[in-house]
C-alpha cells in the first residue's frame, strides 16, 4: 500500500512531468524568430575601380587583404564604375554605341583583385557603383537614363551578363552581385545638385527584375543584392517578390556620418557642430532613433528577405569621440538584427587606415597610420 506522503510525491512529480511535456509540445508550435537569410559578413569596401577614370583608381595593397582577414573580417565589397573597364575616348562624353566596349586588360585587373580576396577567404560583393545611365555621383556624362530608357537597361543587363559569365565558375557562397549602388532619381542625372528623390518603385522593380533574370539565366544559384532606394537608405518591400536580398546603409543620422563633407555641403565650414546623442531642434537622436530608422529593414528580415549593410562609416571631419560613440550604437543595432556591414573604405577618409583625422593618436602599422580605437570597435563585432 502506498503511503499518503508517497502518493503526494508521486502525483506532484507526475504533474510536473506532464506540464513539462505540455510546454515542450507548445514550444514546438511557437513561431521561430525570423533569421536574416544573409550571412552577417563584416568587412570593407575596396575602391580600386571606384573612379570612371582607370588612371584614378586606388589599388588595394596585397597586405591590406592579409590584414582584413587576419583581423577576423570576412567580406569585401568592390564598387565599380563601368567606364573604368571600357576602351573609350575619355576626352569626350561616352556614346551609347560605346558602352559595351569591354577592355579585356582592364577586366583582368578586376579578376586579380577578386582572386586575391577569395584566396584570403573573403566573400566578394561585386557592385556597379556607376551603371550605364546612372550613378549617385555626377562627374561623368551619361548618354541616357537607366530608370527610364530601355536602351540603358539593355546595356545594364549586358554588363551583368558579362560579369555573370566571367565568374560563373565561382561559388555563390564566395561571390555575390550588388546590382547598382544607391538608386536615386534626379531631374538631371548629370547634375549632382539637381533635385530628386527615390526612384519610382515600378521603375526600380522593372530594372532589378531584368538584371536579376539575366544573371540567373547564367547561374541560377548566384546571390544577387539590391540596394535600398533613395540613395540606399529606404527599404524596398516592393522587391520582395523577386529572388533578391537588399543592402541598407549605415549613415544615419547623416549630419554625423557626413559632417562637413565637401561633396554634400556647398559651404562645409558653416555646418553646425555635432555631438552624440544629437540634438536636432527639439528632438534628440540616440540609439532608439537608430532602431526606429532600421525598423523597415527589420520588417524585411521578418518577411524573409536577406539584409546586409553594404556601406557605413563616418567622414574624417566628425570629432573622433563623437564618431566612435555614435557608430558603436549603429553597430549595436545592426548586431541586434544579425546584419553584417561593409565600412566605406579600408584606407582613406572613412577608413581604419590613413583616415587623415586630426584628433587621432595613430598607431604606426608597418608604415600605415592605424586608427586602433576604430579597429577595435569593429573587431568587437567579428
Amino acid at each position: 500500500m502506498i503511503s499518503p506522503d508517497s502518493r503526494r510525491d508521486f502525483l506532484k512529480k507526475t504533474a510536473l512531468a506532464t506540464a513539462g511535456a505540455s510546454l515542450v509540445s507548445l514550444s514546438s508550435f511557437a513561431p521561430a524568430k525570423p533569421k536574416n537569410k544573409l550571412p552577417a559578413w563584416k568587412g570593407f569596401n575596396l575602391l580600386d575601380f571606384f573612379s570612371h577614370n582607370p588612371e584614378q583608381g586606388r589599388p588595394t595593397k596585397s597586405e591590406y587583404l592579409n590584414w582584413i582577414a587576419d583581423w577576423g573580417f570576412d567580406f569585401v565589397r568592390v564598387p565599380i564604375s563601368y567606364p573604368s573597364y571600357l576602351s573609350i575616348d575619355r576626352t569626350r562624353p561616352i556614346r551609347t554605341d560605346e558602352v559595351l566596349n569591354f577592355d579585356e586588360s582592364r577586366l583582368e585587373k578586376v579578376d586579380q583583385l577578386v582572386e586575391k580576396a577569395l584566396k584570403q577567404g573573403l566573400h566578394v560583393s561585386l557592385n556597379l557603383h556607376r551603371a550605364p545611365g546612372f550613378c549617385i555621383n555626377a562627374g561623368f556624362e551619361e548618354p541616357y537614363n537607366l530608370w527610364k530608357d530601355q536602351e540603358a537597361l539593355d546595356a545594364f543587363c549586358a554588363h551583368w551578363e558579362m560579369w555573370a559569365k566571367r565568374y560563373r565558375g565561382i561559388s555563390s557562397k564566395k561571390l555575390s552581385f550588388d546590382l547598382v549602388n544607391e538608386p536615386f532619381q534626379r531631374e538631371n542625372p548629370n547634375d549632382q545638385h539637381s533635385p530628386g528623390g527615390p526612384v519610382d518603385v515600378a521603375d526600380y522593380h522593372r530594372v532589378a527584375k531584368a538584371a536579376l533574370e539575366t544573371i540567373k539565366s547564367v547561374k541560377k544559384s548566384r546571390l544577387v543584392i539590391a540596394d535600398g532606394n533613395g540613395g540606399g537608405g529606404i527599404a524596398v518591400p516592393e522587391l520582395a517578390d523577386l529572388d533578391l536580398s537588399q543592402s541598407c546603409r549605415g549613415y544615419h543620422p547623416f549630419p554625423i556620418s557626413h559632417y562637413k563633407a565637401g561633396w554634400v555641403y556647398k559651404d562645409p565650414e558653416s555646418v553646425p557642430p555635432v555631438d552624440w546623442p544629437l540634438q536636432q531642434g527639439e528632438k534628440v537622436l540616440d540609439i532608439e532613433s537608430i532602431r526606429q530608422y532600421y525598423a523597415p529593414w527589420k520588417a524585411l528580415i521578418d518577411q524573409g528577405v536577406g539584409v546586409h549593410c553594404g556601406e557605413c562609416g563616418c567622414y574624417n571631419q566628425t570629432p573622433h569621440e563623437v564618431f566612435l560613440a555614435w557608430f558603436g550604437d549603429v553597430l549595436q543595432v545592426l548586431k541586434e538584427m544579425e546584419v553584417g556591414f561593409g565600412i566605406w573604405e579600408f584606407s582613406g577618409s572613412f577608413g581604419v587606415l590613413n583616415s587623415g583625422r586630426k584628433d587621432v593618436a595613430y598607431e604606426d602599422w608597418y608604415g600605415e597610420k592605424l586608427d586602433r580605437k576604430f579597429l577595435e570597435l569593429l573587431r568587437a563585432q567579428v
